[in-house]
């Protein structure tokens, strides 16, 4: 298309997808063109490694990439399989193929660098409550077009067996979708149930659904932030941000703009309207990992690990922690002061950011562990 002198538009797609076209980020082991004549042999695979739970594969992974291992939470089956099945296809630890993407020129924390100059991203966004709004009711006309007819046909053909069998899996494939999961009761409803037992689970199939797809949205905004308007180094696109809430006014709000922008960056200009910037978009979040012993929790992350420190659940069990100490020391006219509980930090990164790679993780170059206690109710400062 460049060669044509044409501009090339992507709009809409997995979030994941747009990120790879404009950077270097995946990385290709060259097993999936190969397999890809053979039955999915690579999907195939990974799907057996996420099996066996993430327990499991996270001791595997410990052994042959602890770098990696150290990134990535136990519970997360998918990344740490993903990869299992990279050093597996080329002998390679998974780190080293992005520590070697990272130091690229033009790469940098959460990849390597772009694919082509001067791209321009557009971020359509509306204001949440009307969002909400948009999207049960595009629920609802999905339902009226035939979703449920369409689930039960598509359940009878390829998931009823699956289901007999206790061999579902929704978690893969087409079955991941929103939308299969949430009417599962409502599809495996037996025979013998009452018609009002059957209406009861298809509304809260379609209330499942609804939130299902409002908590979506809530992720793919906040994906945007953090691999778009967070994106650590030099070599990051203007994001533009273009308001729908009212999509009455469309060409005022959304056309007009944009065609105005994409026209002063063609001709090398400063376009009258400003990019995104976000407050603190050069903080780095560290992927050192956090044991919370008062929680029985592991923290991947210096963000998270402050947003847990501020949680109702860490302060119940820090209150909770309290009162035991407390007790004990009132026979002996103490007026005792509990003693911290302790948590475990594993300093993996001085420059590293979020993961990289759909269905992967980000390697850090350095670790080293270290254990501190951490006072109660006192947030780590970033």
């Amino acid at each position: 298309m460049h060669s044509r002198k044409k501009l090339p538009v992507i709009v809409g797609g997995t979030n994941y997808y747009i990120e790879s076209l404009l950077w270097r980020v995946l990385v290709d082991t060259g097993q999936e063109n190969e397999e890809s004549g053979k039955g999915g042999g690579a999907s195939n695979r990974k799907a057996e490694l996420e099996k066996l739970g993430g327990a499991e594969l996270h001791k595997r992974l410990a052994e042959v990439d602890p770098k990696m291992a150290a990134m990535l939470h136990p519970n997360d089956a998918r990344k740490i399989a993903r990869s299992l099945q990279v050093h597996e296809e080329t002998g390679v630890p998974h780190s080293c193929w992005l520590e070697e993407q990272r130091g690229q020129e033009g790469g940098g924390g959460l990849g390597g660098p772009l694919r082509f100059p001067d791209p321009c991203i557009f971020w359509l966004h509306a204001d949440m409550e009307a969002l909400d709004k948009r999207l049960d009711a595009r629920v609802d006309e999905m339902l009226s077009l035939g979703l449920i007819e369409e689930l039960g046909d598509f359940h009878a053909r390829y998931n009823q067996e699956r289901v007999q069998d206790s061999s579902q899996d929704y978690q893969h494939g087409i079955f991941q979708s929103i939308g299969f999961k949430e009417f599962h009761e409502y599809l495996t409803t037996p025979e013998t149930s009452t018609q009002q037992e059957k209406d009861a689970l298809r509304d809260k199939g379609i209330e499942a659904l609804k939130i299902a797809t409002r908590r979506y949205a809530r992720k793919q905004n906040k994906w945007v932030r953090n691999r778009f308007l967070k994106r650590p180094g030099d070599h990051v696109p203007a994001v533009y941000g273009l308001d729908v809430t009212d999509v009455s006014r469309w060409e005022e709000t959304v056309l007009t703009p944009a065609l105005q922008i994409l026209d002063s960056l063609r001709k090398g200009e400063q376009p009258a309207v400003e990019p995104i910037r976000v407050e603190g978009a050069e903080q780095r979040n560290k992927r050192s990992r956090y044991t919370c012993d008062l929680c029985d929790k592991v923290i991947i992350g210096d963000l998270e690990w402050t947003a847990h420190l501020k949680s109702k659940k860490h302060h119940y069990h820090v209150r909770k922690r309290k009162k035991p100490d407390l007790a004990s020391d009132q026979p002996q006219g103490l007026q005792g002061t509990p003693s911290p509980p302790s948590s475990t930090v594993e300093c993996l990164s001085q420059d590293s950011s979020t993961t990289v790679v759909p269905g992967s993780g980000e390697a850090s170059p350095e670790s080293a562990q270290v254990t501190r206690p951490t006072v109660n109710e006192v947030p780590v400062t970033l």
